[in-house]
């Protein structure tokens, strides 16, 4: 895992974020989630440098999930370095939406 990535786990793990239950690397085939709360049906991607052009590759994805009831929220990696209390604000409010 990535930095940001392992930084937003600490975070997100042992329901810690309101009760909330993620999972780390999680399978939906043919894909792998960085993050999912099943409870929720919301899929956490950190996007880094490695993301950079792929925006009709992410978008496959995301449709490919929507279709399977989960939905997608993507967060840049420098927003989980920078201000990793917003991000987890973020992620508690869009998984109580549901």
């Amino acid at each position: 895992m990535s930095l940001p990535e392992v930084q937003l786990w600490q975070a997100l793990r042992g329901e810690k974020l309101g009760g909330l239950k993620f999972r780390r690397q999680h399978p939906i085939a043919p894909y792998v989630l960085d993050f999912y709360c099943a409870g929720a049906r919301l899929a956490v991607e950190i996007d880094g440098e490695s993301h950079e052009g792929r925006g009709a590759q992410d978008a496959r994805r995301d449709a490919f999930l929507l279709d399977q009831g989960i939905r997608t929220l993507r967060i840049p990696a420098r927003d989980v370095l920078n201000d990793l209390t917003a991000v987890t604000d973020h992620i508690h409010r869009e998984a109580r939406s549901r």
